[in-house]
């Protein structure tokens, strides 16, 4: 029996030892843990350009006004159109692609497909009393690429944009001319945003068409980023062709992961950025940090199998965090299970504020709308 005593509490001190060793190696050596557990594990292979003409199909698109069903289009219930405005928008999901047998997702992926419309329903549908949403199916970088600094990461990213800019070349030709523009994105859509606006929107006839720009989940350097868009931030609710940009957090929040994945990238200037994000409050329009929960006119749970979508209303207050740079929030609602490591809440970075985003951008336009027909 004595000898059994001393197995066991043997087996449970090598136990705790190993439980130690873990939480050693999470604290300091995370990243690589992280590395291991998704960077892709297939030698990278670059991807010919897609055919002139593949984005006059509608299979290659998520969201387009043509197509007969279209996640865009979610109203909850007793939420009508309160308006049909005159503005079109190009919106860019974020990195719904999990696997590690591929840098970019291919395109006929399923579950990254299905996130992806899911995506579209909880995001873009903010905009849906606008004229039209356009949201690309593209190949994605794998989030596992975000997690590693190596040169594949980079031309995985270069891949996802060259598909994004072939969609949006198509998206220019397909709108009105002279149209007013919204361009939208999370995560990796809002990276690969930045850059649509520094590549083939600054300098050009189409700058002066942007309403605004919605970057959410994505460090945008205020120093680095910012002033190579040729767009300032928003500071209030009448002001056009300016950007709203957040990420949102609860209390207590760690957007470490998310500022090490940004580092891997060069800013847009081609430093790497080391200040506070952009944070522009979506309960404010970008006019003050804080706001309280009175201000958020209503959250939208996208629902699953069992329950449909609904408008939660009250919802939260969100205050941006100077030294972080992140939108931070106390006692969020429960929107759904995807929330990410540090109380990331990127998945609902559009759908925490949703109402009040359907209002922001009735307002941008609006604006927009009074400069040209001065002009």
């Amino acid at each position: 029996m004595t000898r059994m005593r001393r197995m066991l509490a043997g087996f449970g001190l090598l136990m705790v030892l190993l439980i130690a060793i873990q939480a050693a190696a999470v604290h300091w050596a995370g990243p690589m843990i992280e590395t291991w557990r998704m960077a892709p594990r297939t030698a990278y292979a670059a991807l010919p350009p897609l055919a002139p003409g593949t984005y006059d199909q509608p299979a290659m698109w998520l969201a387009r006004p043509d197509l007969p069903t279209d996640p865009a289009r979610l109203l909850p219930p007793g939420q009508g159109h309160e308006r049909r405005g005159g503005a079109y928008v190009f919106f860019v999901h974020p990195t719904t692609f999990m696997g590690r047998t591929h840098w970019n997702a291919p395109l006929d992926h399923a579950d990254s497909q299905m996130r992806a419309r899911l995506s579209v329903r909880s995001m873009a549908s903010v905009f849906n009393d606008e004229a039209a949403i356009y949201a690309p199916r593209y190949r994605q970088a794998a989030m596992g690429t975000f997690m590693v600094d190596r040169p594949e990461s980079a031309q995985a990213l270069a891949q996802a944009q060259g598909d994004v800019r072939a969609a949006f070349a198509h998206f220019l030709q397909a709108i009105p001319r002279g149209a007013p523009i919204v361009l939208a994105g999370d995560s990796q859509g809002a990276l690969i945003v930045l850059h649509l606006l520094h590549d083939a929107v600054r300098g050009t006839p189409v700058a002066a068409r942007i309403t605004a720009v919605y970057l959410g989940g994505w460090p945008v350097s205020v120093a680095h980023d910012l002033p190579m868009t040729g767009m300032p931030a928003c500071s209030r609710a009448d002001q056009s062709g300016c950007v709203m940009a957040w990420m949102t957090f609860a209390d207590p929040a760690d957007p470490r992961q998310v500022r090490t994945m940004a580092s891997h990238y060069p800013a847009l200037d081609g430093h790497h950025a080391d200040d506070a994000p952009l944070c522009t409050n979506p309960l404010t329009a970008g006019s003050a940090p804080g706001a309280s929960g009175n201000a958020n006119r209503g959250s939208l749970a996208i629902g699953d199998e069992n329950r449909g979508p609904a408008l939660v209303v009250p919802s939260v207050g969100a205050r941006c965090d100077a030294a972080s740079g992140v939108l931070l929030m106390s006692n969020p609602p429960h929107l759904g299970d995807q929330v990410l490591p540090g109380n990331n809440y990127t998945m609902y970075d559009f759908a925490l504020f949703w109402r009040n985003l359907r209002a922001d951008i009735a307002g941008r336009e609006a604006a927009w709308q009074r400069e040209h027909s001065l002009s």
